[in-house]
């Protein structure tokens, strides 16, 4: 049995590939990972308090490693702090790392890249699975989750702070990701198979915040490929109890 780390994101991607990991006696995890924002105490991307990422932690039943991110973080620092939680955790041992990646080939390829360097195997669960066919799988098996985090360039408002169920799926424009795997949507998984008990928490106010991509080239890991960027967000802020 291999000595794996998952990279839990605190959404329903990662949600279901550890159920999946869960179920194959080749992988042991030992650890959840997950980056954090230093200055904000949020989970990176999510935009989620790190309260509620304890909660589920703890509802998990694993362990977990922070790795602690600056909010304005360049992509060469991003590669050597990851660099060196990575190294360290092959220090302790770990062999395989688990990703709830489903299709984009540019981000496993990047993240395989980094791996190589301290000889640690990516595992993806879920790789190129229909994503409508994931969600629903998601919402059947008993998952429940609601959106964090929408791309305004694809979602309005109204799609902030509402559960994931099949209503919201019929409700998805036809260009969006049944899975929100080019961006879309954030998730925060609050209940489900995996867990002990439910998180609680209240929702709390919605804001719109828009961001500037970095002016250097090199600081851009998919600087040689045409990439549009996406700068405006709406963020539903979810409060413990």
């Amino acid at each position: 049995m291999h000595k794996t780390y998952f990279n839990w994101s605190s959404g329903k991607d990662s949600a279901l590939a550890l159920y999946h990991i869960f179920k194959n006696s080749d992988y042991q995890i030992s650890t959840l990972v997950t980056t954090v924002n230093s200055d904000y105490g949020r989970v990176s991307m999510h935009g989620l308090r790190e309260k509620l990422l304890d909660q589920q932690v703890r509802s998990i039943n694993l362990p977990i490693t922070k790795i602690q991110l600056p909010a304005q973080v360049s992509m060469a620092s991003y590669n050597e702090v990851m660099l060196k939680k990575v190294s360290y955790l092959k220090e302790q041992g770990y062999t395989h790392c688990v990703f709830g990646d489903i299709f984009l080939e540019d981000l496993k390829e990047y993240r395989e890249k980094q791996l190589q360097n301290v000889g640690i195997q990516g595992v993806f669960p879920l790789w190129r699975k229909n994503t409508k066919d994931l969600l629903l799988e998601f919402i059947k098996l008993g998952f429940k989750a609601i959106t964090v985090c929408v791309n305004a360039k694809y979602l309005d408002k109204s799609f902030c702070g509402r559960l994931l169920d099949e209503s919201f799926l019929k409700d998805l424009p036809s260009d969006v990701d049944p899975c929100g795997e080019n961006g879309e949507f954030h998730t925060f998984v609050f209940d489900g198979p995996i867990f002990k008990e439910p998180i609680q928490f209240e929702i709390g106010e919605k804001v719109r915040r828009s961001y500037e991509p970095s002016k250097d080239e090199d600081d851009n890991c998919f600087a040689d490929q045409d990439v549009s960027w996406d700068t405006s967000f709406w963020y539903c802020d979810l409060i413990p109890k």
